[in-house]
């Protein structure tokens, strides 16, 4: 059964330009070695540009294991929680209706 989940982080408004390039690191990692991983988008706020959500979905739990286990998370992880202004914060969702199949 596939995992819907969202994170939400706010970072320090002098380290935004590095936290986006860790994002992009990450999320191109994920494109190009995590085939299980239906989604990751992560989202900058419009209004406040030190906050970010990501919303992935992942095909089972061992694609989630997976990902949360991979080194280009750990590295992504290194480099985002000192700058976060708190915890990330982690939704776990079930679906209830989509436009995909």
């Amino acid at each position: 059964m596939a995992i819907y989940m969202t994170a939400r982080f706010a970072v320090r408004s002098e380290s935004v330009e590095k936290c986006q390039q860790a994002i992009t690191i990450l999320v191109d990692y994920i494109t190009r070695n995590e085939p299980e991983t239906r989604m990751y988008i992560s989202l900058q706020e419009a209004e406040d540009r030190t906050r970010f959500m990501s919303f992935f979905i992942f095909e089972n739990e061992e694609a989630e294991e997976r990902h949360a286990s991979s080194e280009a998370l750990r590295l992504f992880t290194e480099v985002l929680q000192p700058e976060c202004l708190e915890p990330v914060t982690f939704t776990t969702y079930t679906l209830v209706a989509s436009t995909e199949e």
